[in-house]
């Protein structure tokens, strides 16, 4: 996750100049963006500044409601709050870059862009493994999960996703940079190509937690639907069966998506360098920006009580479907 901060920044400043030669940096390498007149924007920033703006929008939005609203202060909504902050933060990151390469063409403020982008989506991973933490102990701990302790681990966990992703972020601004060094260089530029295999091999042992996490949760769902079932006499085709189903499927489709968005760039990053074409880079982290684009949609707009309080900030009333819509396997 952390992992694809970093290529975000790196990759639109390959853009910029991805066919031009300076001094002795080789021509893939991802320079300070200095475009001459002949050369437009590069539509591969473009994309990624466009896809920062729709990031920072939708999760703005999401802050904003979790902010606003007292009710919204469960472990589960501060860590959706979290994910959502993280993702507005790379989002912003997206588009402050393509700022600074077109505009200010600074070297030290485009540093800066690379960390923040690196410390955003660091949080970002590490959020979504908090919230898969915190779905796994409120279904196995279900009886005690709300506790004074559920809230005290949860702010631990946020201490330390948001510590660990600000020494991420600052690693690059502290001189963990290829600067000068370009056969150091990564497909991210000014990332080493150490610090990316790091950021690429911790992302997959986080998914691999992720992955066992969730199917231990599929487990403790169809376990409870098997039991209900037998306490009810429910048969297989039953409605509370195929919800349960569904719900299996939901956790399904959130491992899938989020693998599908990040896997592409985290293997290219671990097999590449600075000498592959900067095209290749831009196609493995568009995908990977994405997974901030659908965050909000998998994590805060289908839970009922942030779509209650967004039909009460946009329109001031909540639909009957809304208020009557009653909790089931599928919402996990």
């Amino acid at each position: 996750i952390w992992l694809a901060q970093e290529p975000s920044w790196g990759s639109s400043g390959a853009g910029s100049i991805e066919n031009i030669t300076v001094g002795t940096y080789p021509p893939a390498v991802v320079l300070p963006a200095r475009p001459p007149a002949e050369l437009l924007v590069n539509p591969w920033d473009i994309v990624l500044c466009s896809s920062g703006t729709l990031i920072a929008c939708e999760n703005a939005l999401v802050v904003l409601v979790i902010w606003q609203n007292p009710a919204l202060r469960a472990p589960m909504f501060l860590l959706i709050g979290s994910l959502a902050l993280a993702d507005l933060l790379a989002g912003l990151g997206l588009v402050l870059h393509f700022t600074f390469a077109y505009l200010l063409r600074s070297d030290s403020a485009q540093l800066l862009t690379v960390g923040l982008v690196v410390a955003s989506f660091s949080a970002s991973v590490f959020s979504l493994l908090a919230v898969t933490i915190d779905r796994y102990l409120s279904l196995y701990y279900a009886l005690t999960y709300n506790s004074e302790r559920t809230a005290a681990f949860t702010y631990t966990m946020l201490v330390l996703l948001w510590g660990v992703s600000l020494c991420l972020g600052l690693l690059p601004v502290t001189g963990v940079n290829c600067l000068g060094q370009e056969a150091n260089c990564s497909v991210v530029w000014p990332l080493t190509k150490n610090n990316v295999a790091v950021l690429s091999i911790s992302f997959l042992l986080l998914f691999g937690l992720m992955l066992q996490l969730y199917v231990q949760i599929c487990k403790i769902v169809m376990r409870h639907a098997h039991q209900i079932a037998l306490q009810h006499h429910f048969l297989a085709a039953s409605p509370h069966y195929v919800t349960t189903r569904k719900g299996v499927s939901t956790l399904a489709i959130i491992l899938g998506t989020f693998a599908a968005c990040w896997m592409p760039f985290t293997v290219y990053s671990l097999i590449a360098d600075y000498t592959y074409p900067p095209l290749y880079t831009y196609a493995t982290l568009v995908p990977a920006t994405y997974n901030s684009v659908i965050n909000p949609v998998i994590y805060a707009f289908r839970n009922q009580e942030i779509q209650k309080a967004l039909w009460l900030v946009c329109c001031g009333c909540i639909p009957a479907s809304v208020a009557q819509r009653a909790r089931t396997p599928s919402d996990v």
